[in-house]
């Protein structure tokens, strides 16, 4: 069993055995996994490698899908099932249309370039929230260069790039974020400070709140950084040993142990109870009791 158990409750979320596979490697460094459910591929990043890549469950293919990225890294699906992502090269967030194309819809706040957008979900009215940390301005998984912005936020904006608002801007290295299942709660992991914060949404849109809910402990390699709720508003989070789940009481229930350090995870397969692992220079798969949610 590739889990650590903390809680009894975790076998019911999880499940009795826990098993993780590898569906490949050799990569440099992976990210951003989603699942497409219609279309039913799984599309990743691989930042230093400048490179997309999609995996298909009937064959086992990994394939390019984008080559040169722009060092991309988070990415989610919109309300049409377009693909919006976080690019560490150019400091932006982009949409790509049903032909192909790329439309940009955020580069800078308030006449100054954004950091490096990292992490990035969209809710079921369309609104898109991100990440700025400044990780893609450091070698390897950026340009190396200098900050324009003075601090590292969370931002919101529409489908369409207008009404950009920064929400957050007390994070050393704001990372990873989701919605509770009802979109009245905001969780967003800070990697730096090593936990979780708990934010709940105004009906204007803006914060409040914003203290620590949780912090993956534990002795082994891996930090805050990609992070879900499942259908039932458990937790996942990266950490030390792989992924950690938390219940709604914000109760660590077990780790679920991955061979190298988790970068980002997310659900998949026809019933959404596979979670895909984007772990260092290779891709994991697990099964598991509770399904998550579709991205759109």
């Amino acid at each position: 069993m590739t889990a650590e158990v903390r809680d009894p409750r975790f076998s019911a979320v999880i499940g009795e055995t826990v098993e993780v596979e590898k569906l490949g490697s050799g990569f440099q460094f992976t990210e951003g996994p989603i699942w497409h459910h219609l279309e039913r591929h799984l599309t990743f990043s691989d930042m230093p490698g400048d490179h997309m890549r999609r995996w298909w469950p009937d064959s086992g293919l990994i394939e390019t899908f984008r080559k040169p990225s722009d060092m991309a890294n988070g990415n989610a699906y919109d309300r049409l099932g377009r693909m919006v992502s976080c690019q560490h090269a150019t400091s932006s967030v982009t949409r790509t249309e049903a032909d192909g194309s790329i439309t940009t819809l955020a580069t800078h706040f308030e006449g100054k370039e954004l950091n490096s957008p990292n992490d990035i979900i969209v809710n079921s009215d369309g609104r898109i929230f991100f990440t700025d940390p400044t990780y893609g301005r450091m070698p390897v998984f950026g340009v190396e260069r200098d900050c324009e912005l003075d601090f590292q936020g969370v931002y919101s904006m529409n489908g369409d790039g207008s009404d950009l608002r920064c929400l957050a801007d007390d994070f050393g290295q704001p990372n990873g974020l989701c919605l509770s299942v009802d979109e009245t709660t905001l969780f967003v992991n800070d990697t730096d400070k090593l936990h979780i914060r708990r934010f709940d949404i105004a009906d204007d849109g803006s914060l409040k709140g914003g203290d620590v809910w949780a912090s993956p402990e534990g002795d082994k390699p891996g930090h805050p950084d990609g992070m879900k709720v499942d259908c039932r508003d458990n937790l996942y989070c990266t950490g030390p040993g792989g992924v950690q789940v938390f219940a709604p009481d914000a109760a660590c229930l077990g780790v679920i142990l991955v061979p190298e350090m988790v970068a980002n995870f997310t659900w998949g397969d026809d019933d959404m109870r596979s979670i895909f692992f984007t772990a260092s220079t290779s891709l994991y798969r697990c099964r598991t009791n509770t399904p998550g949610l579709h991205l759109f």
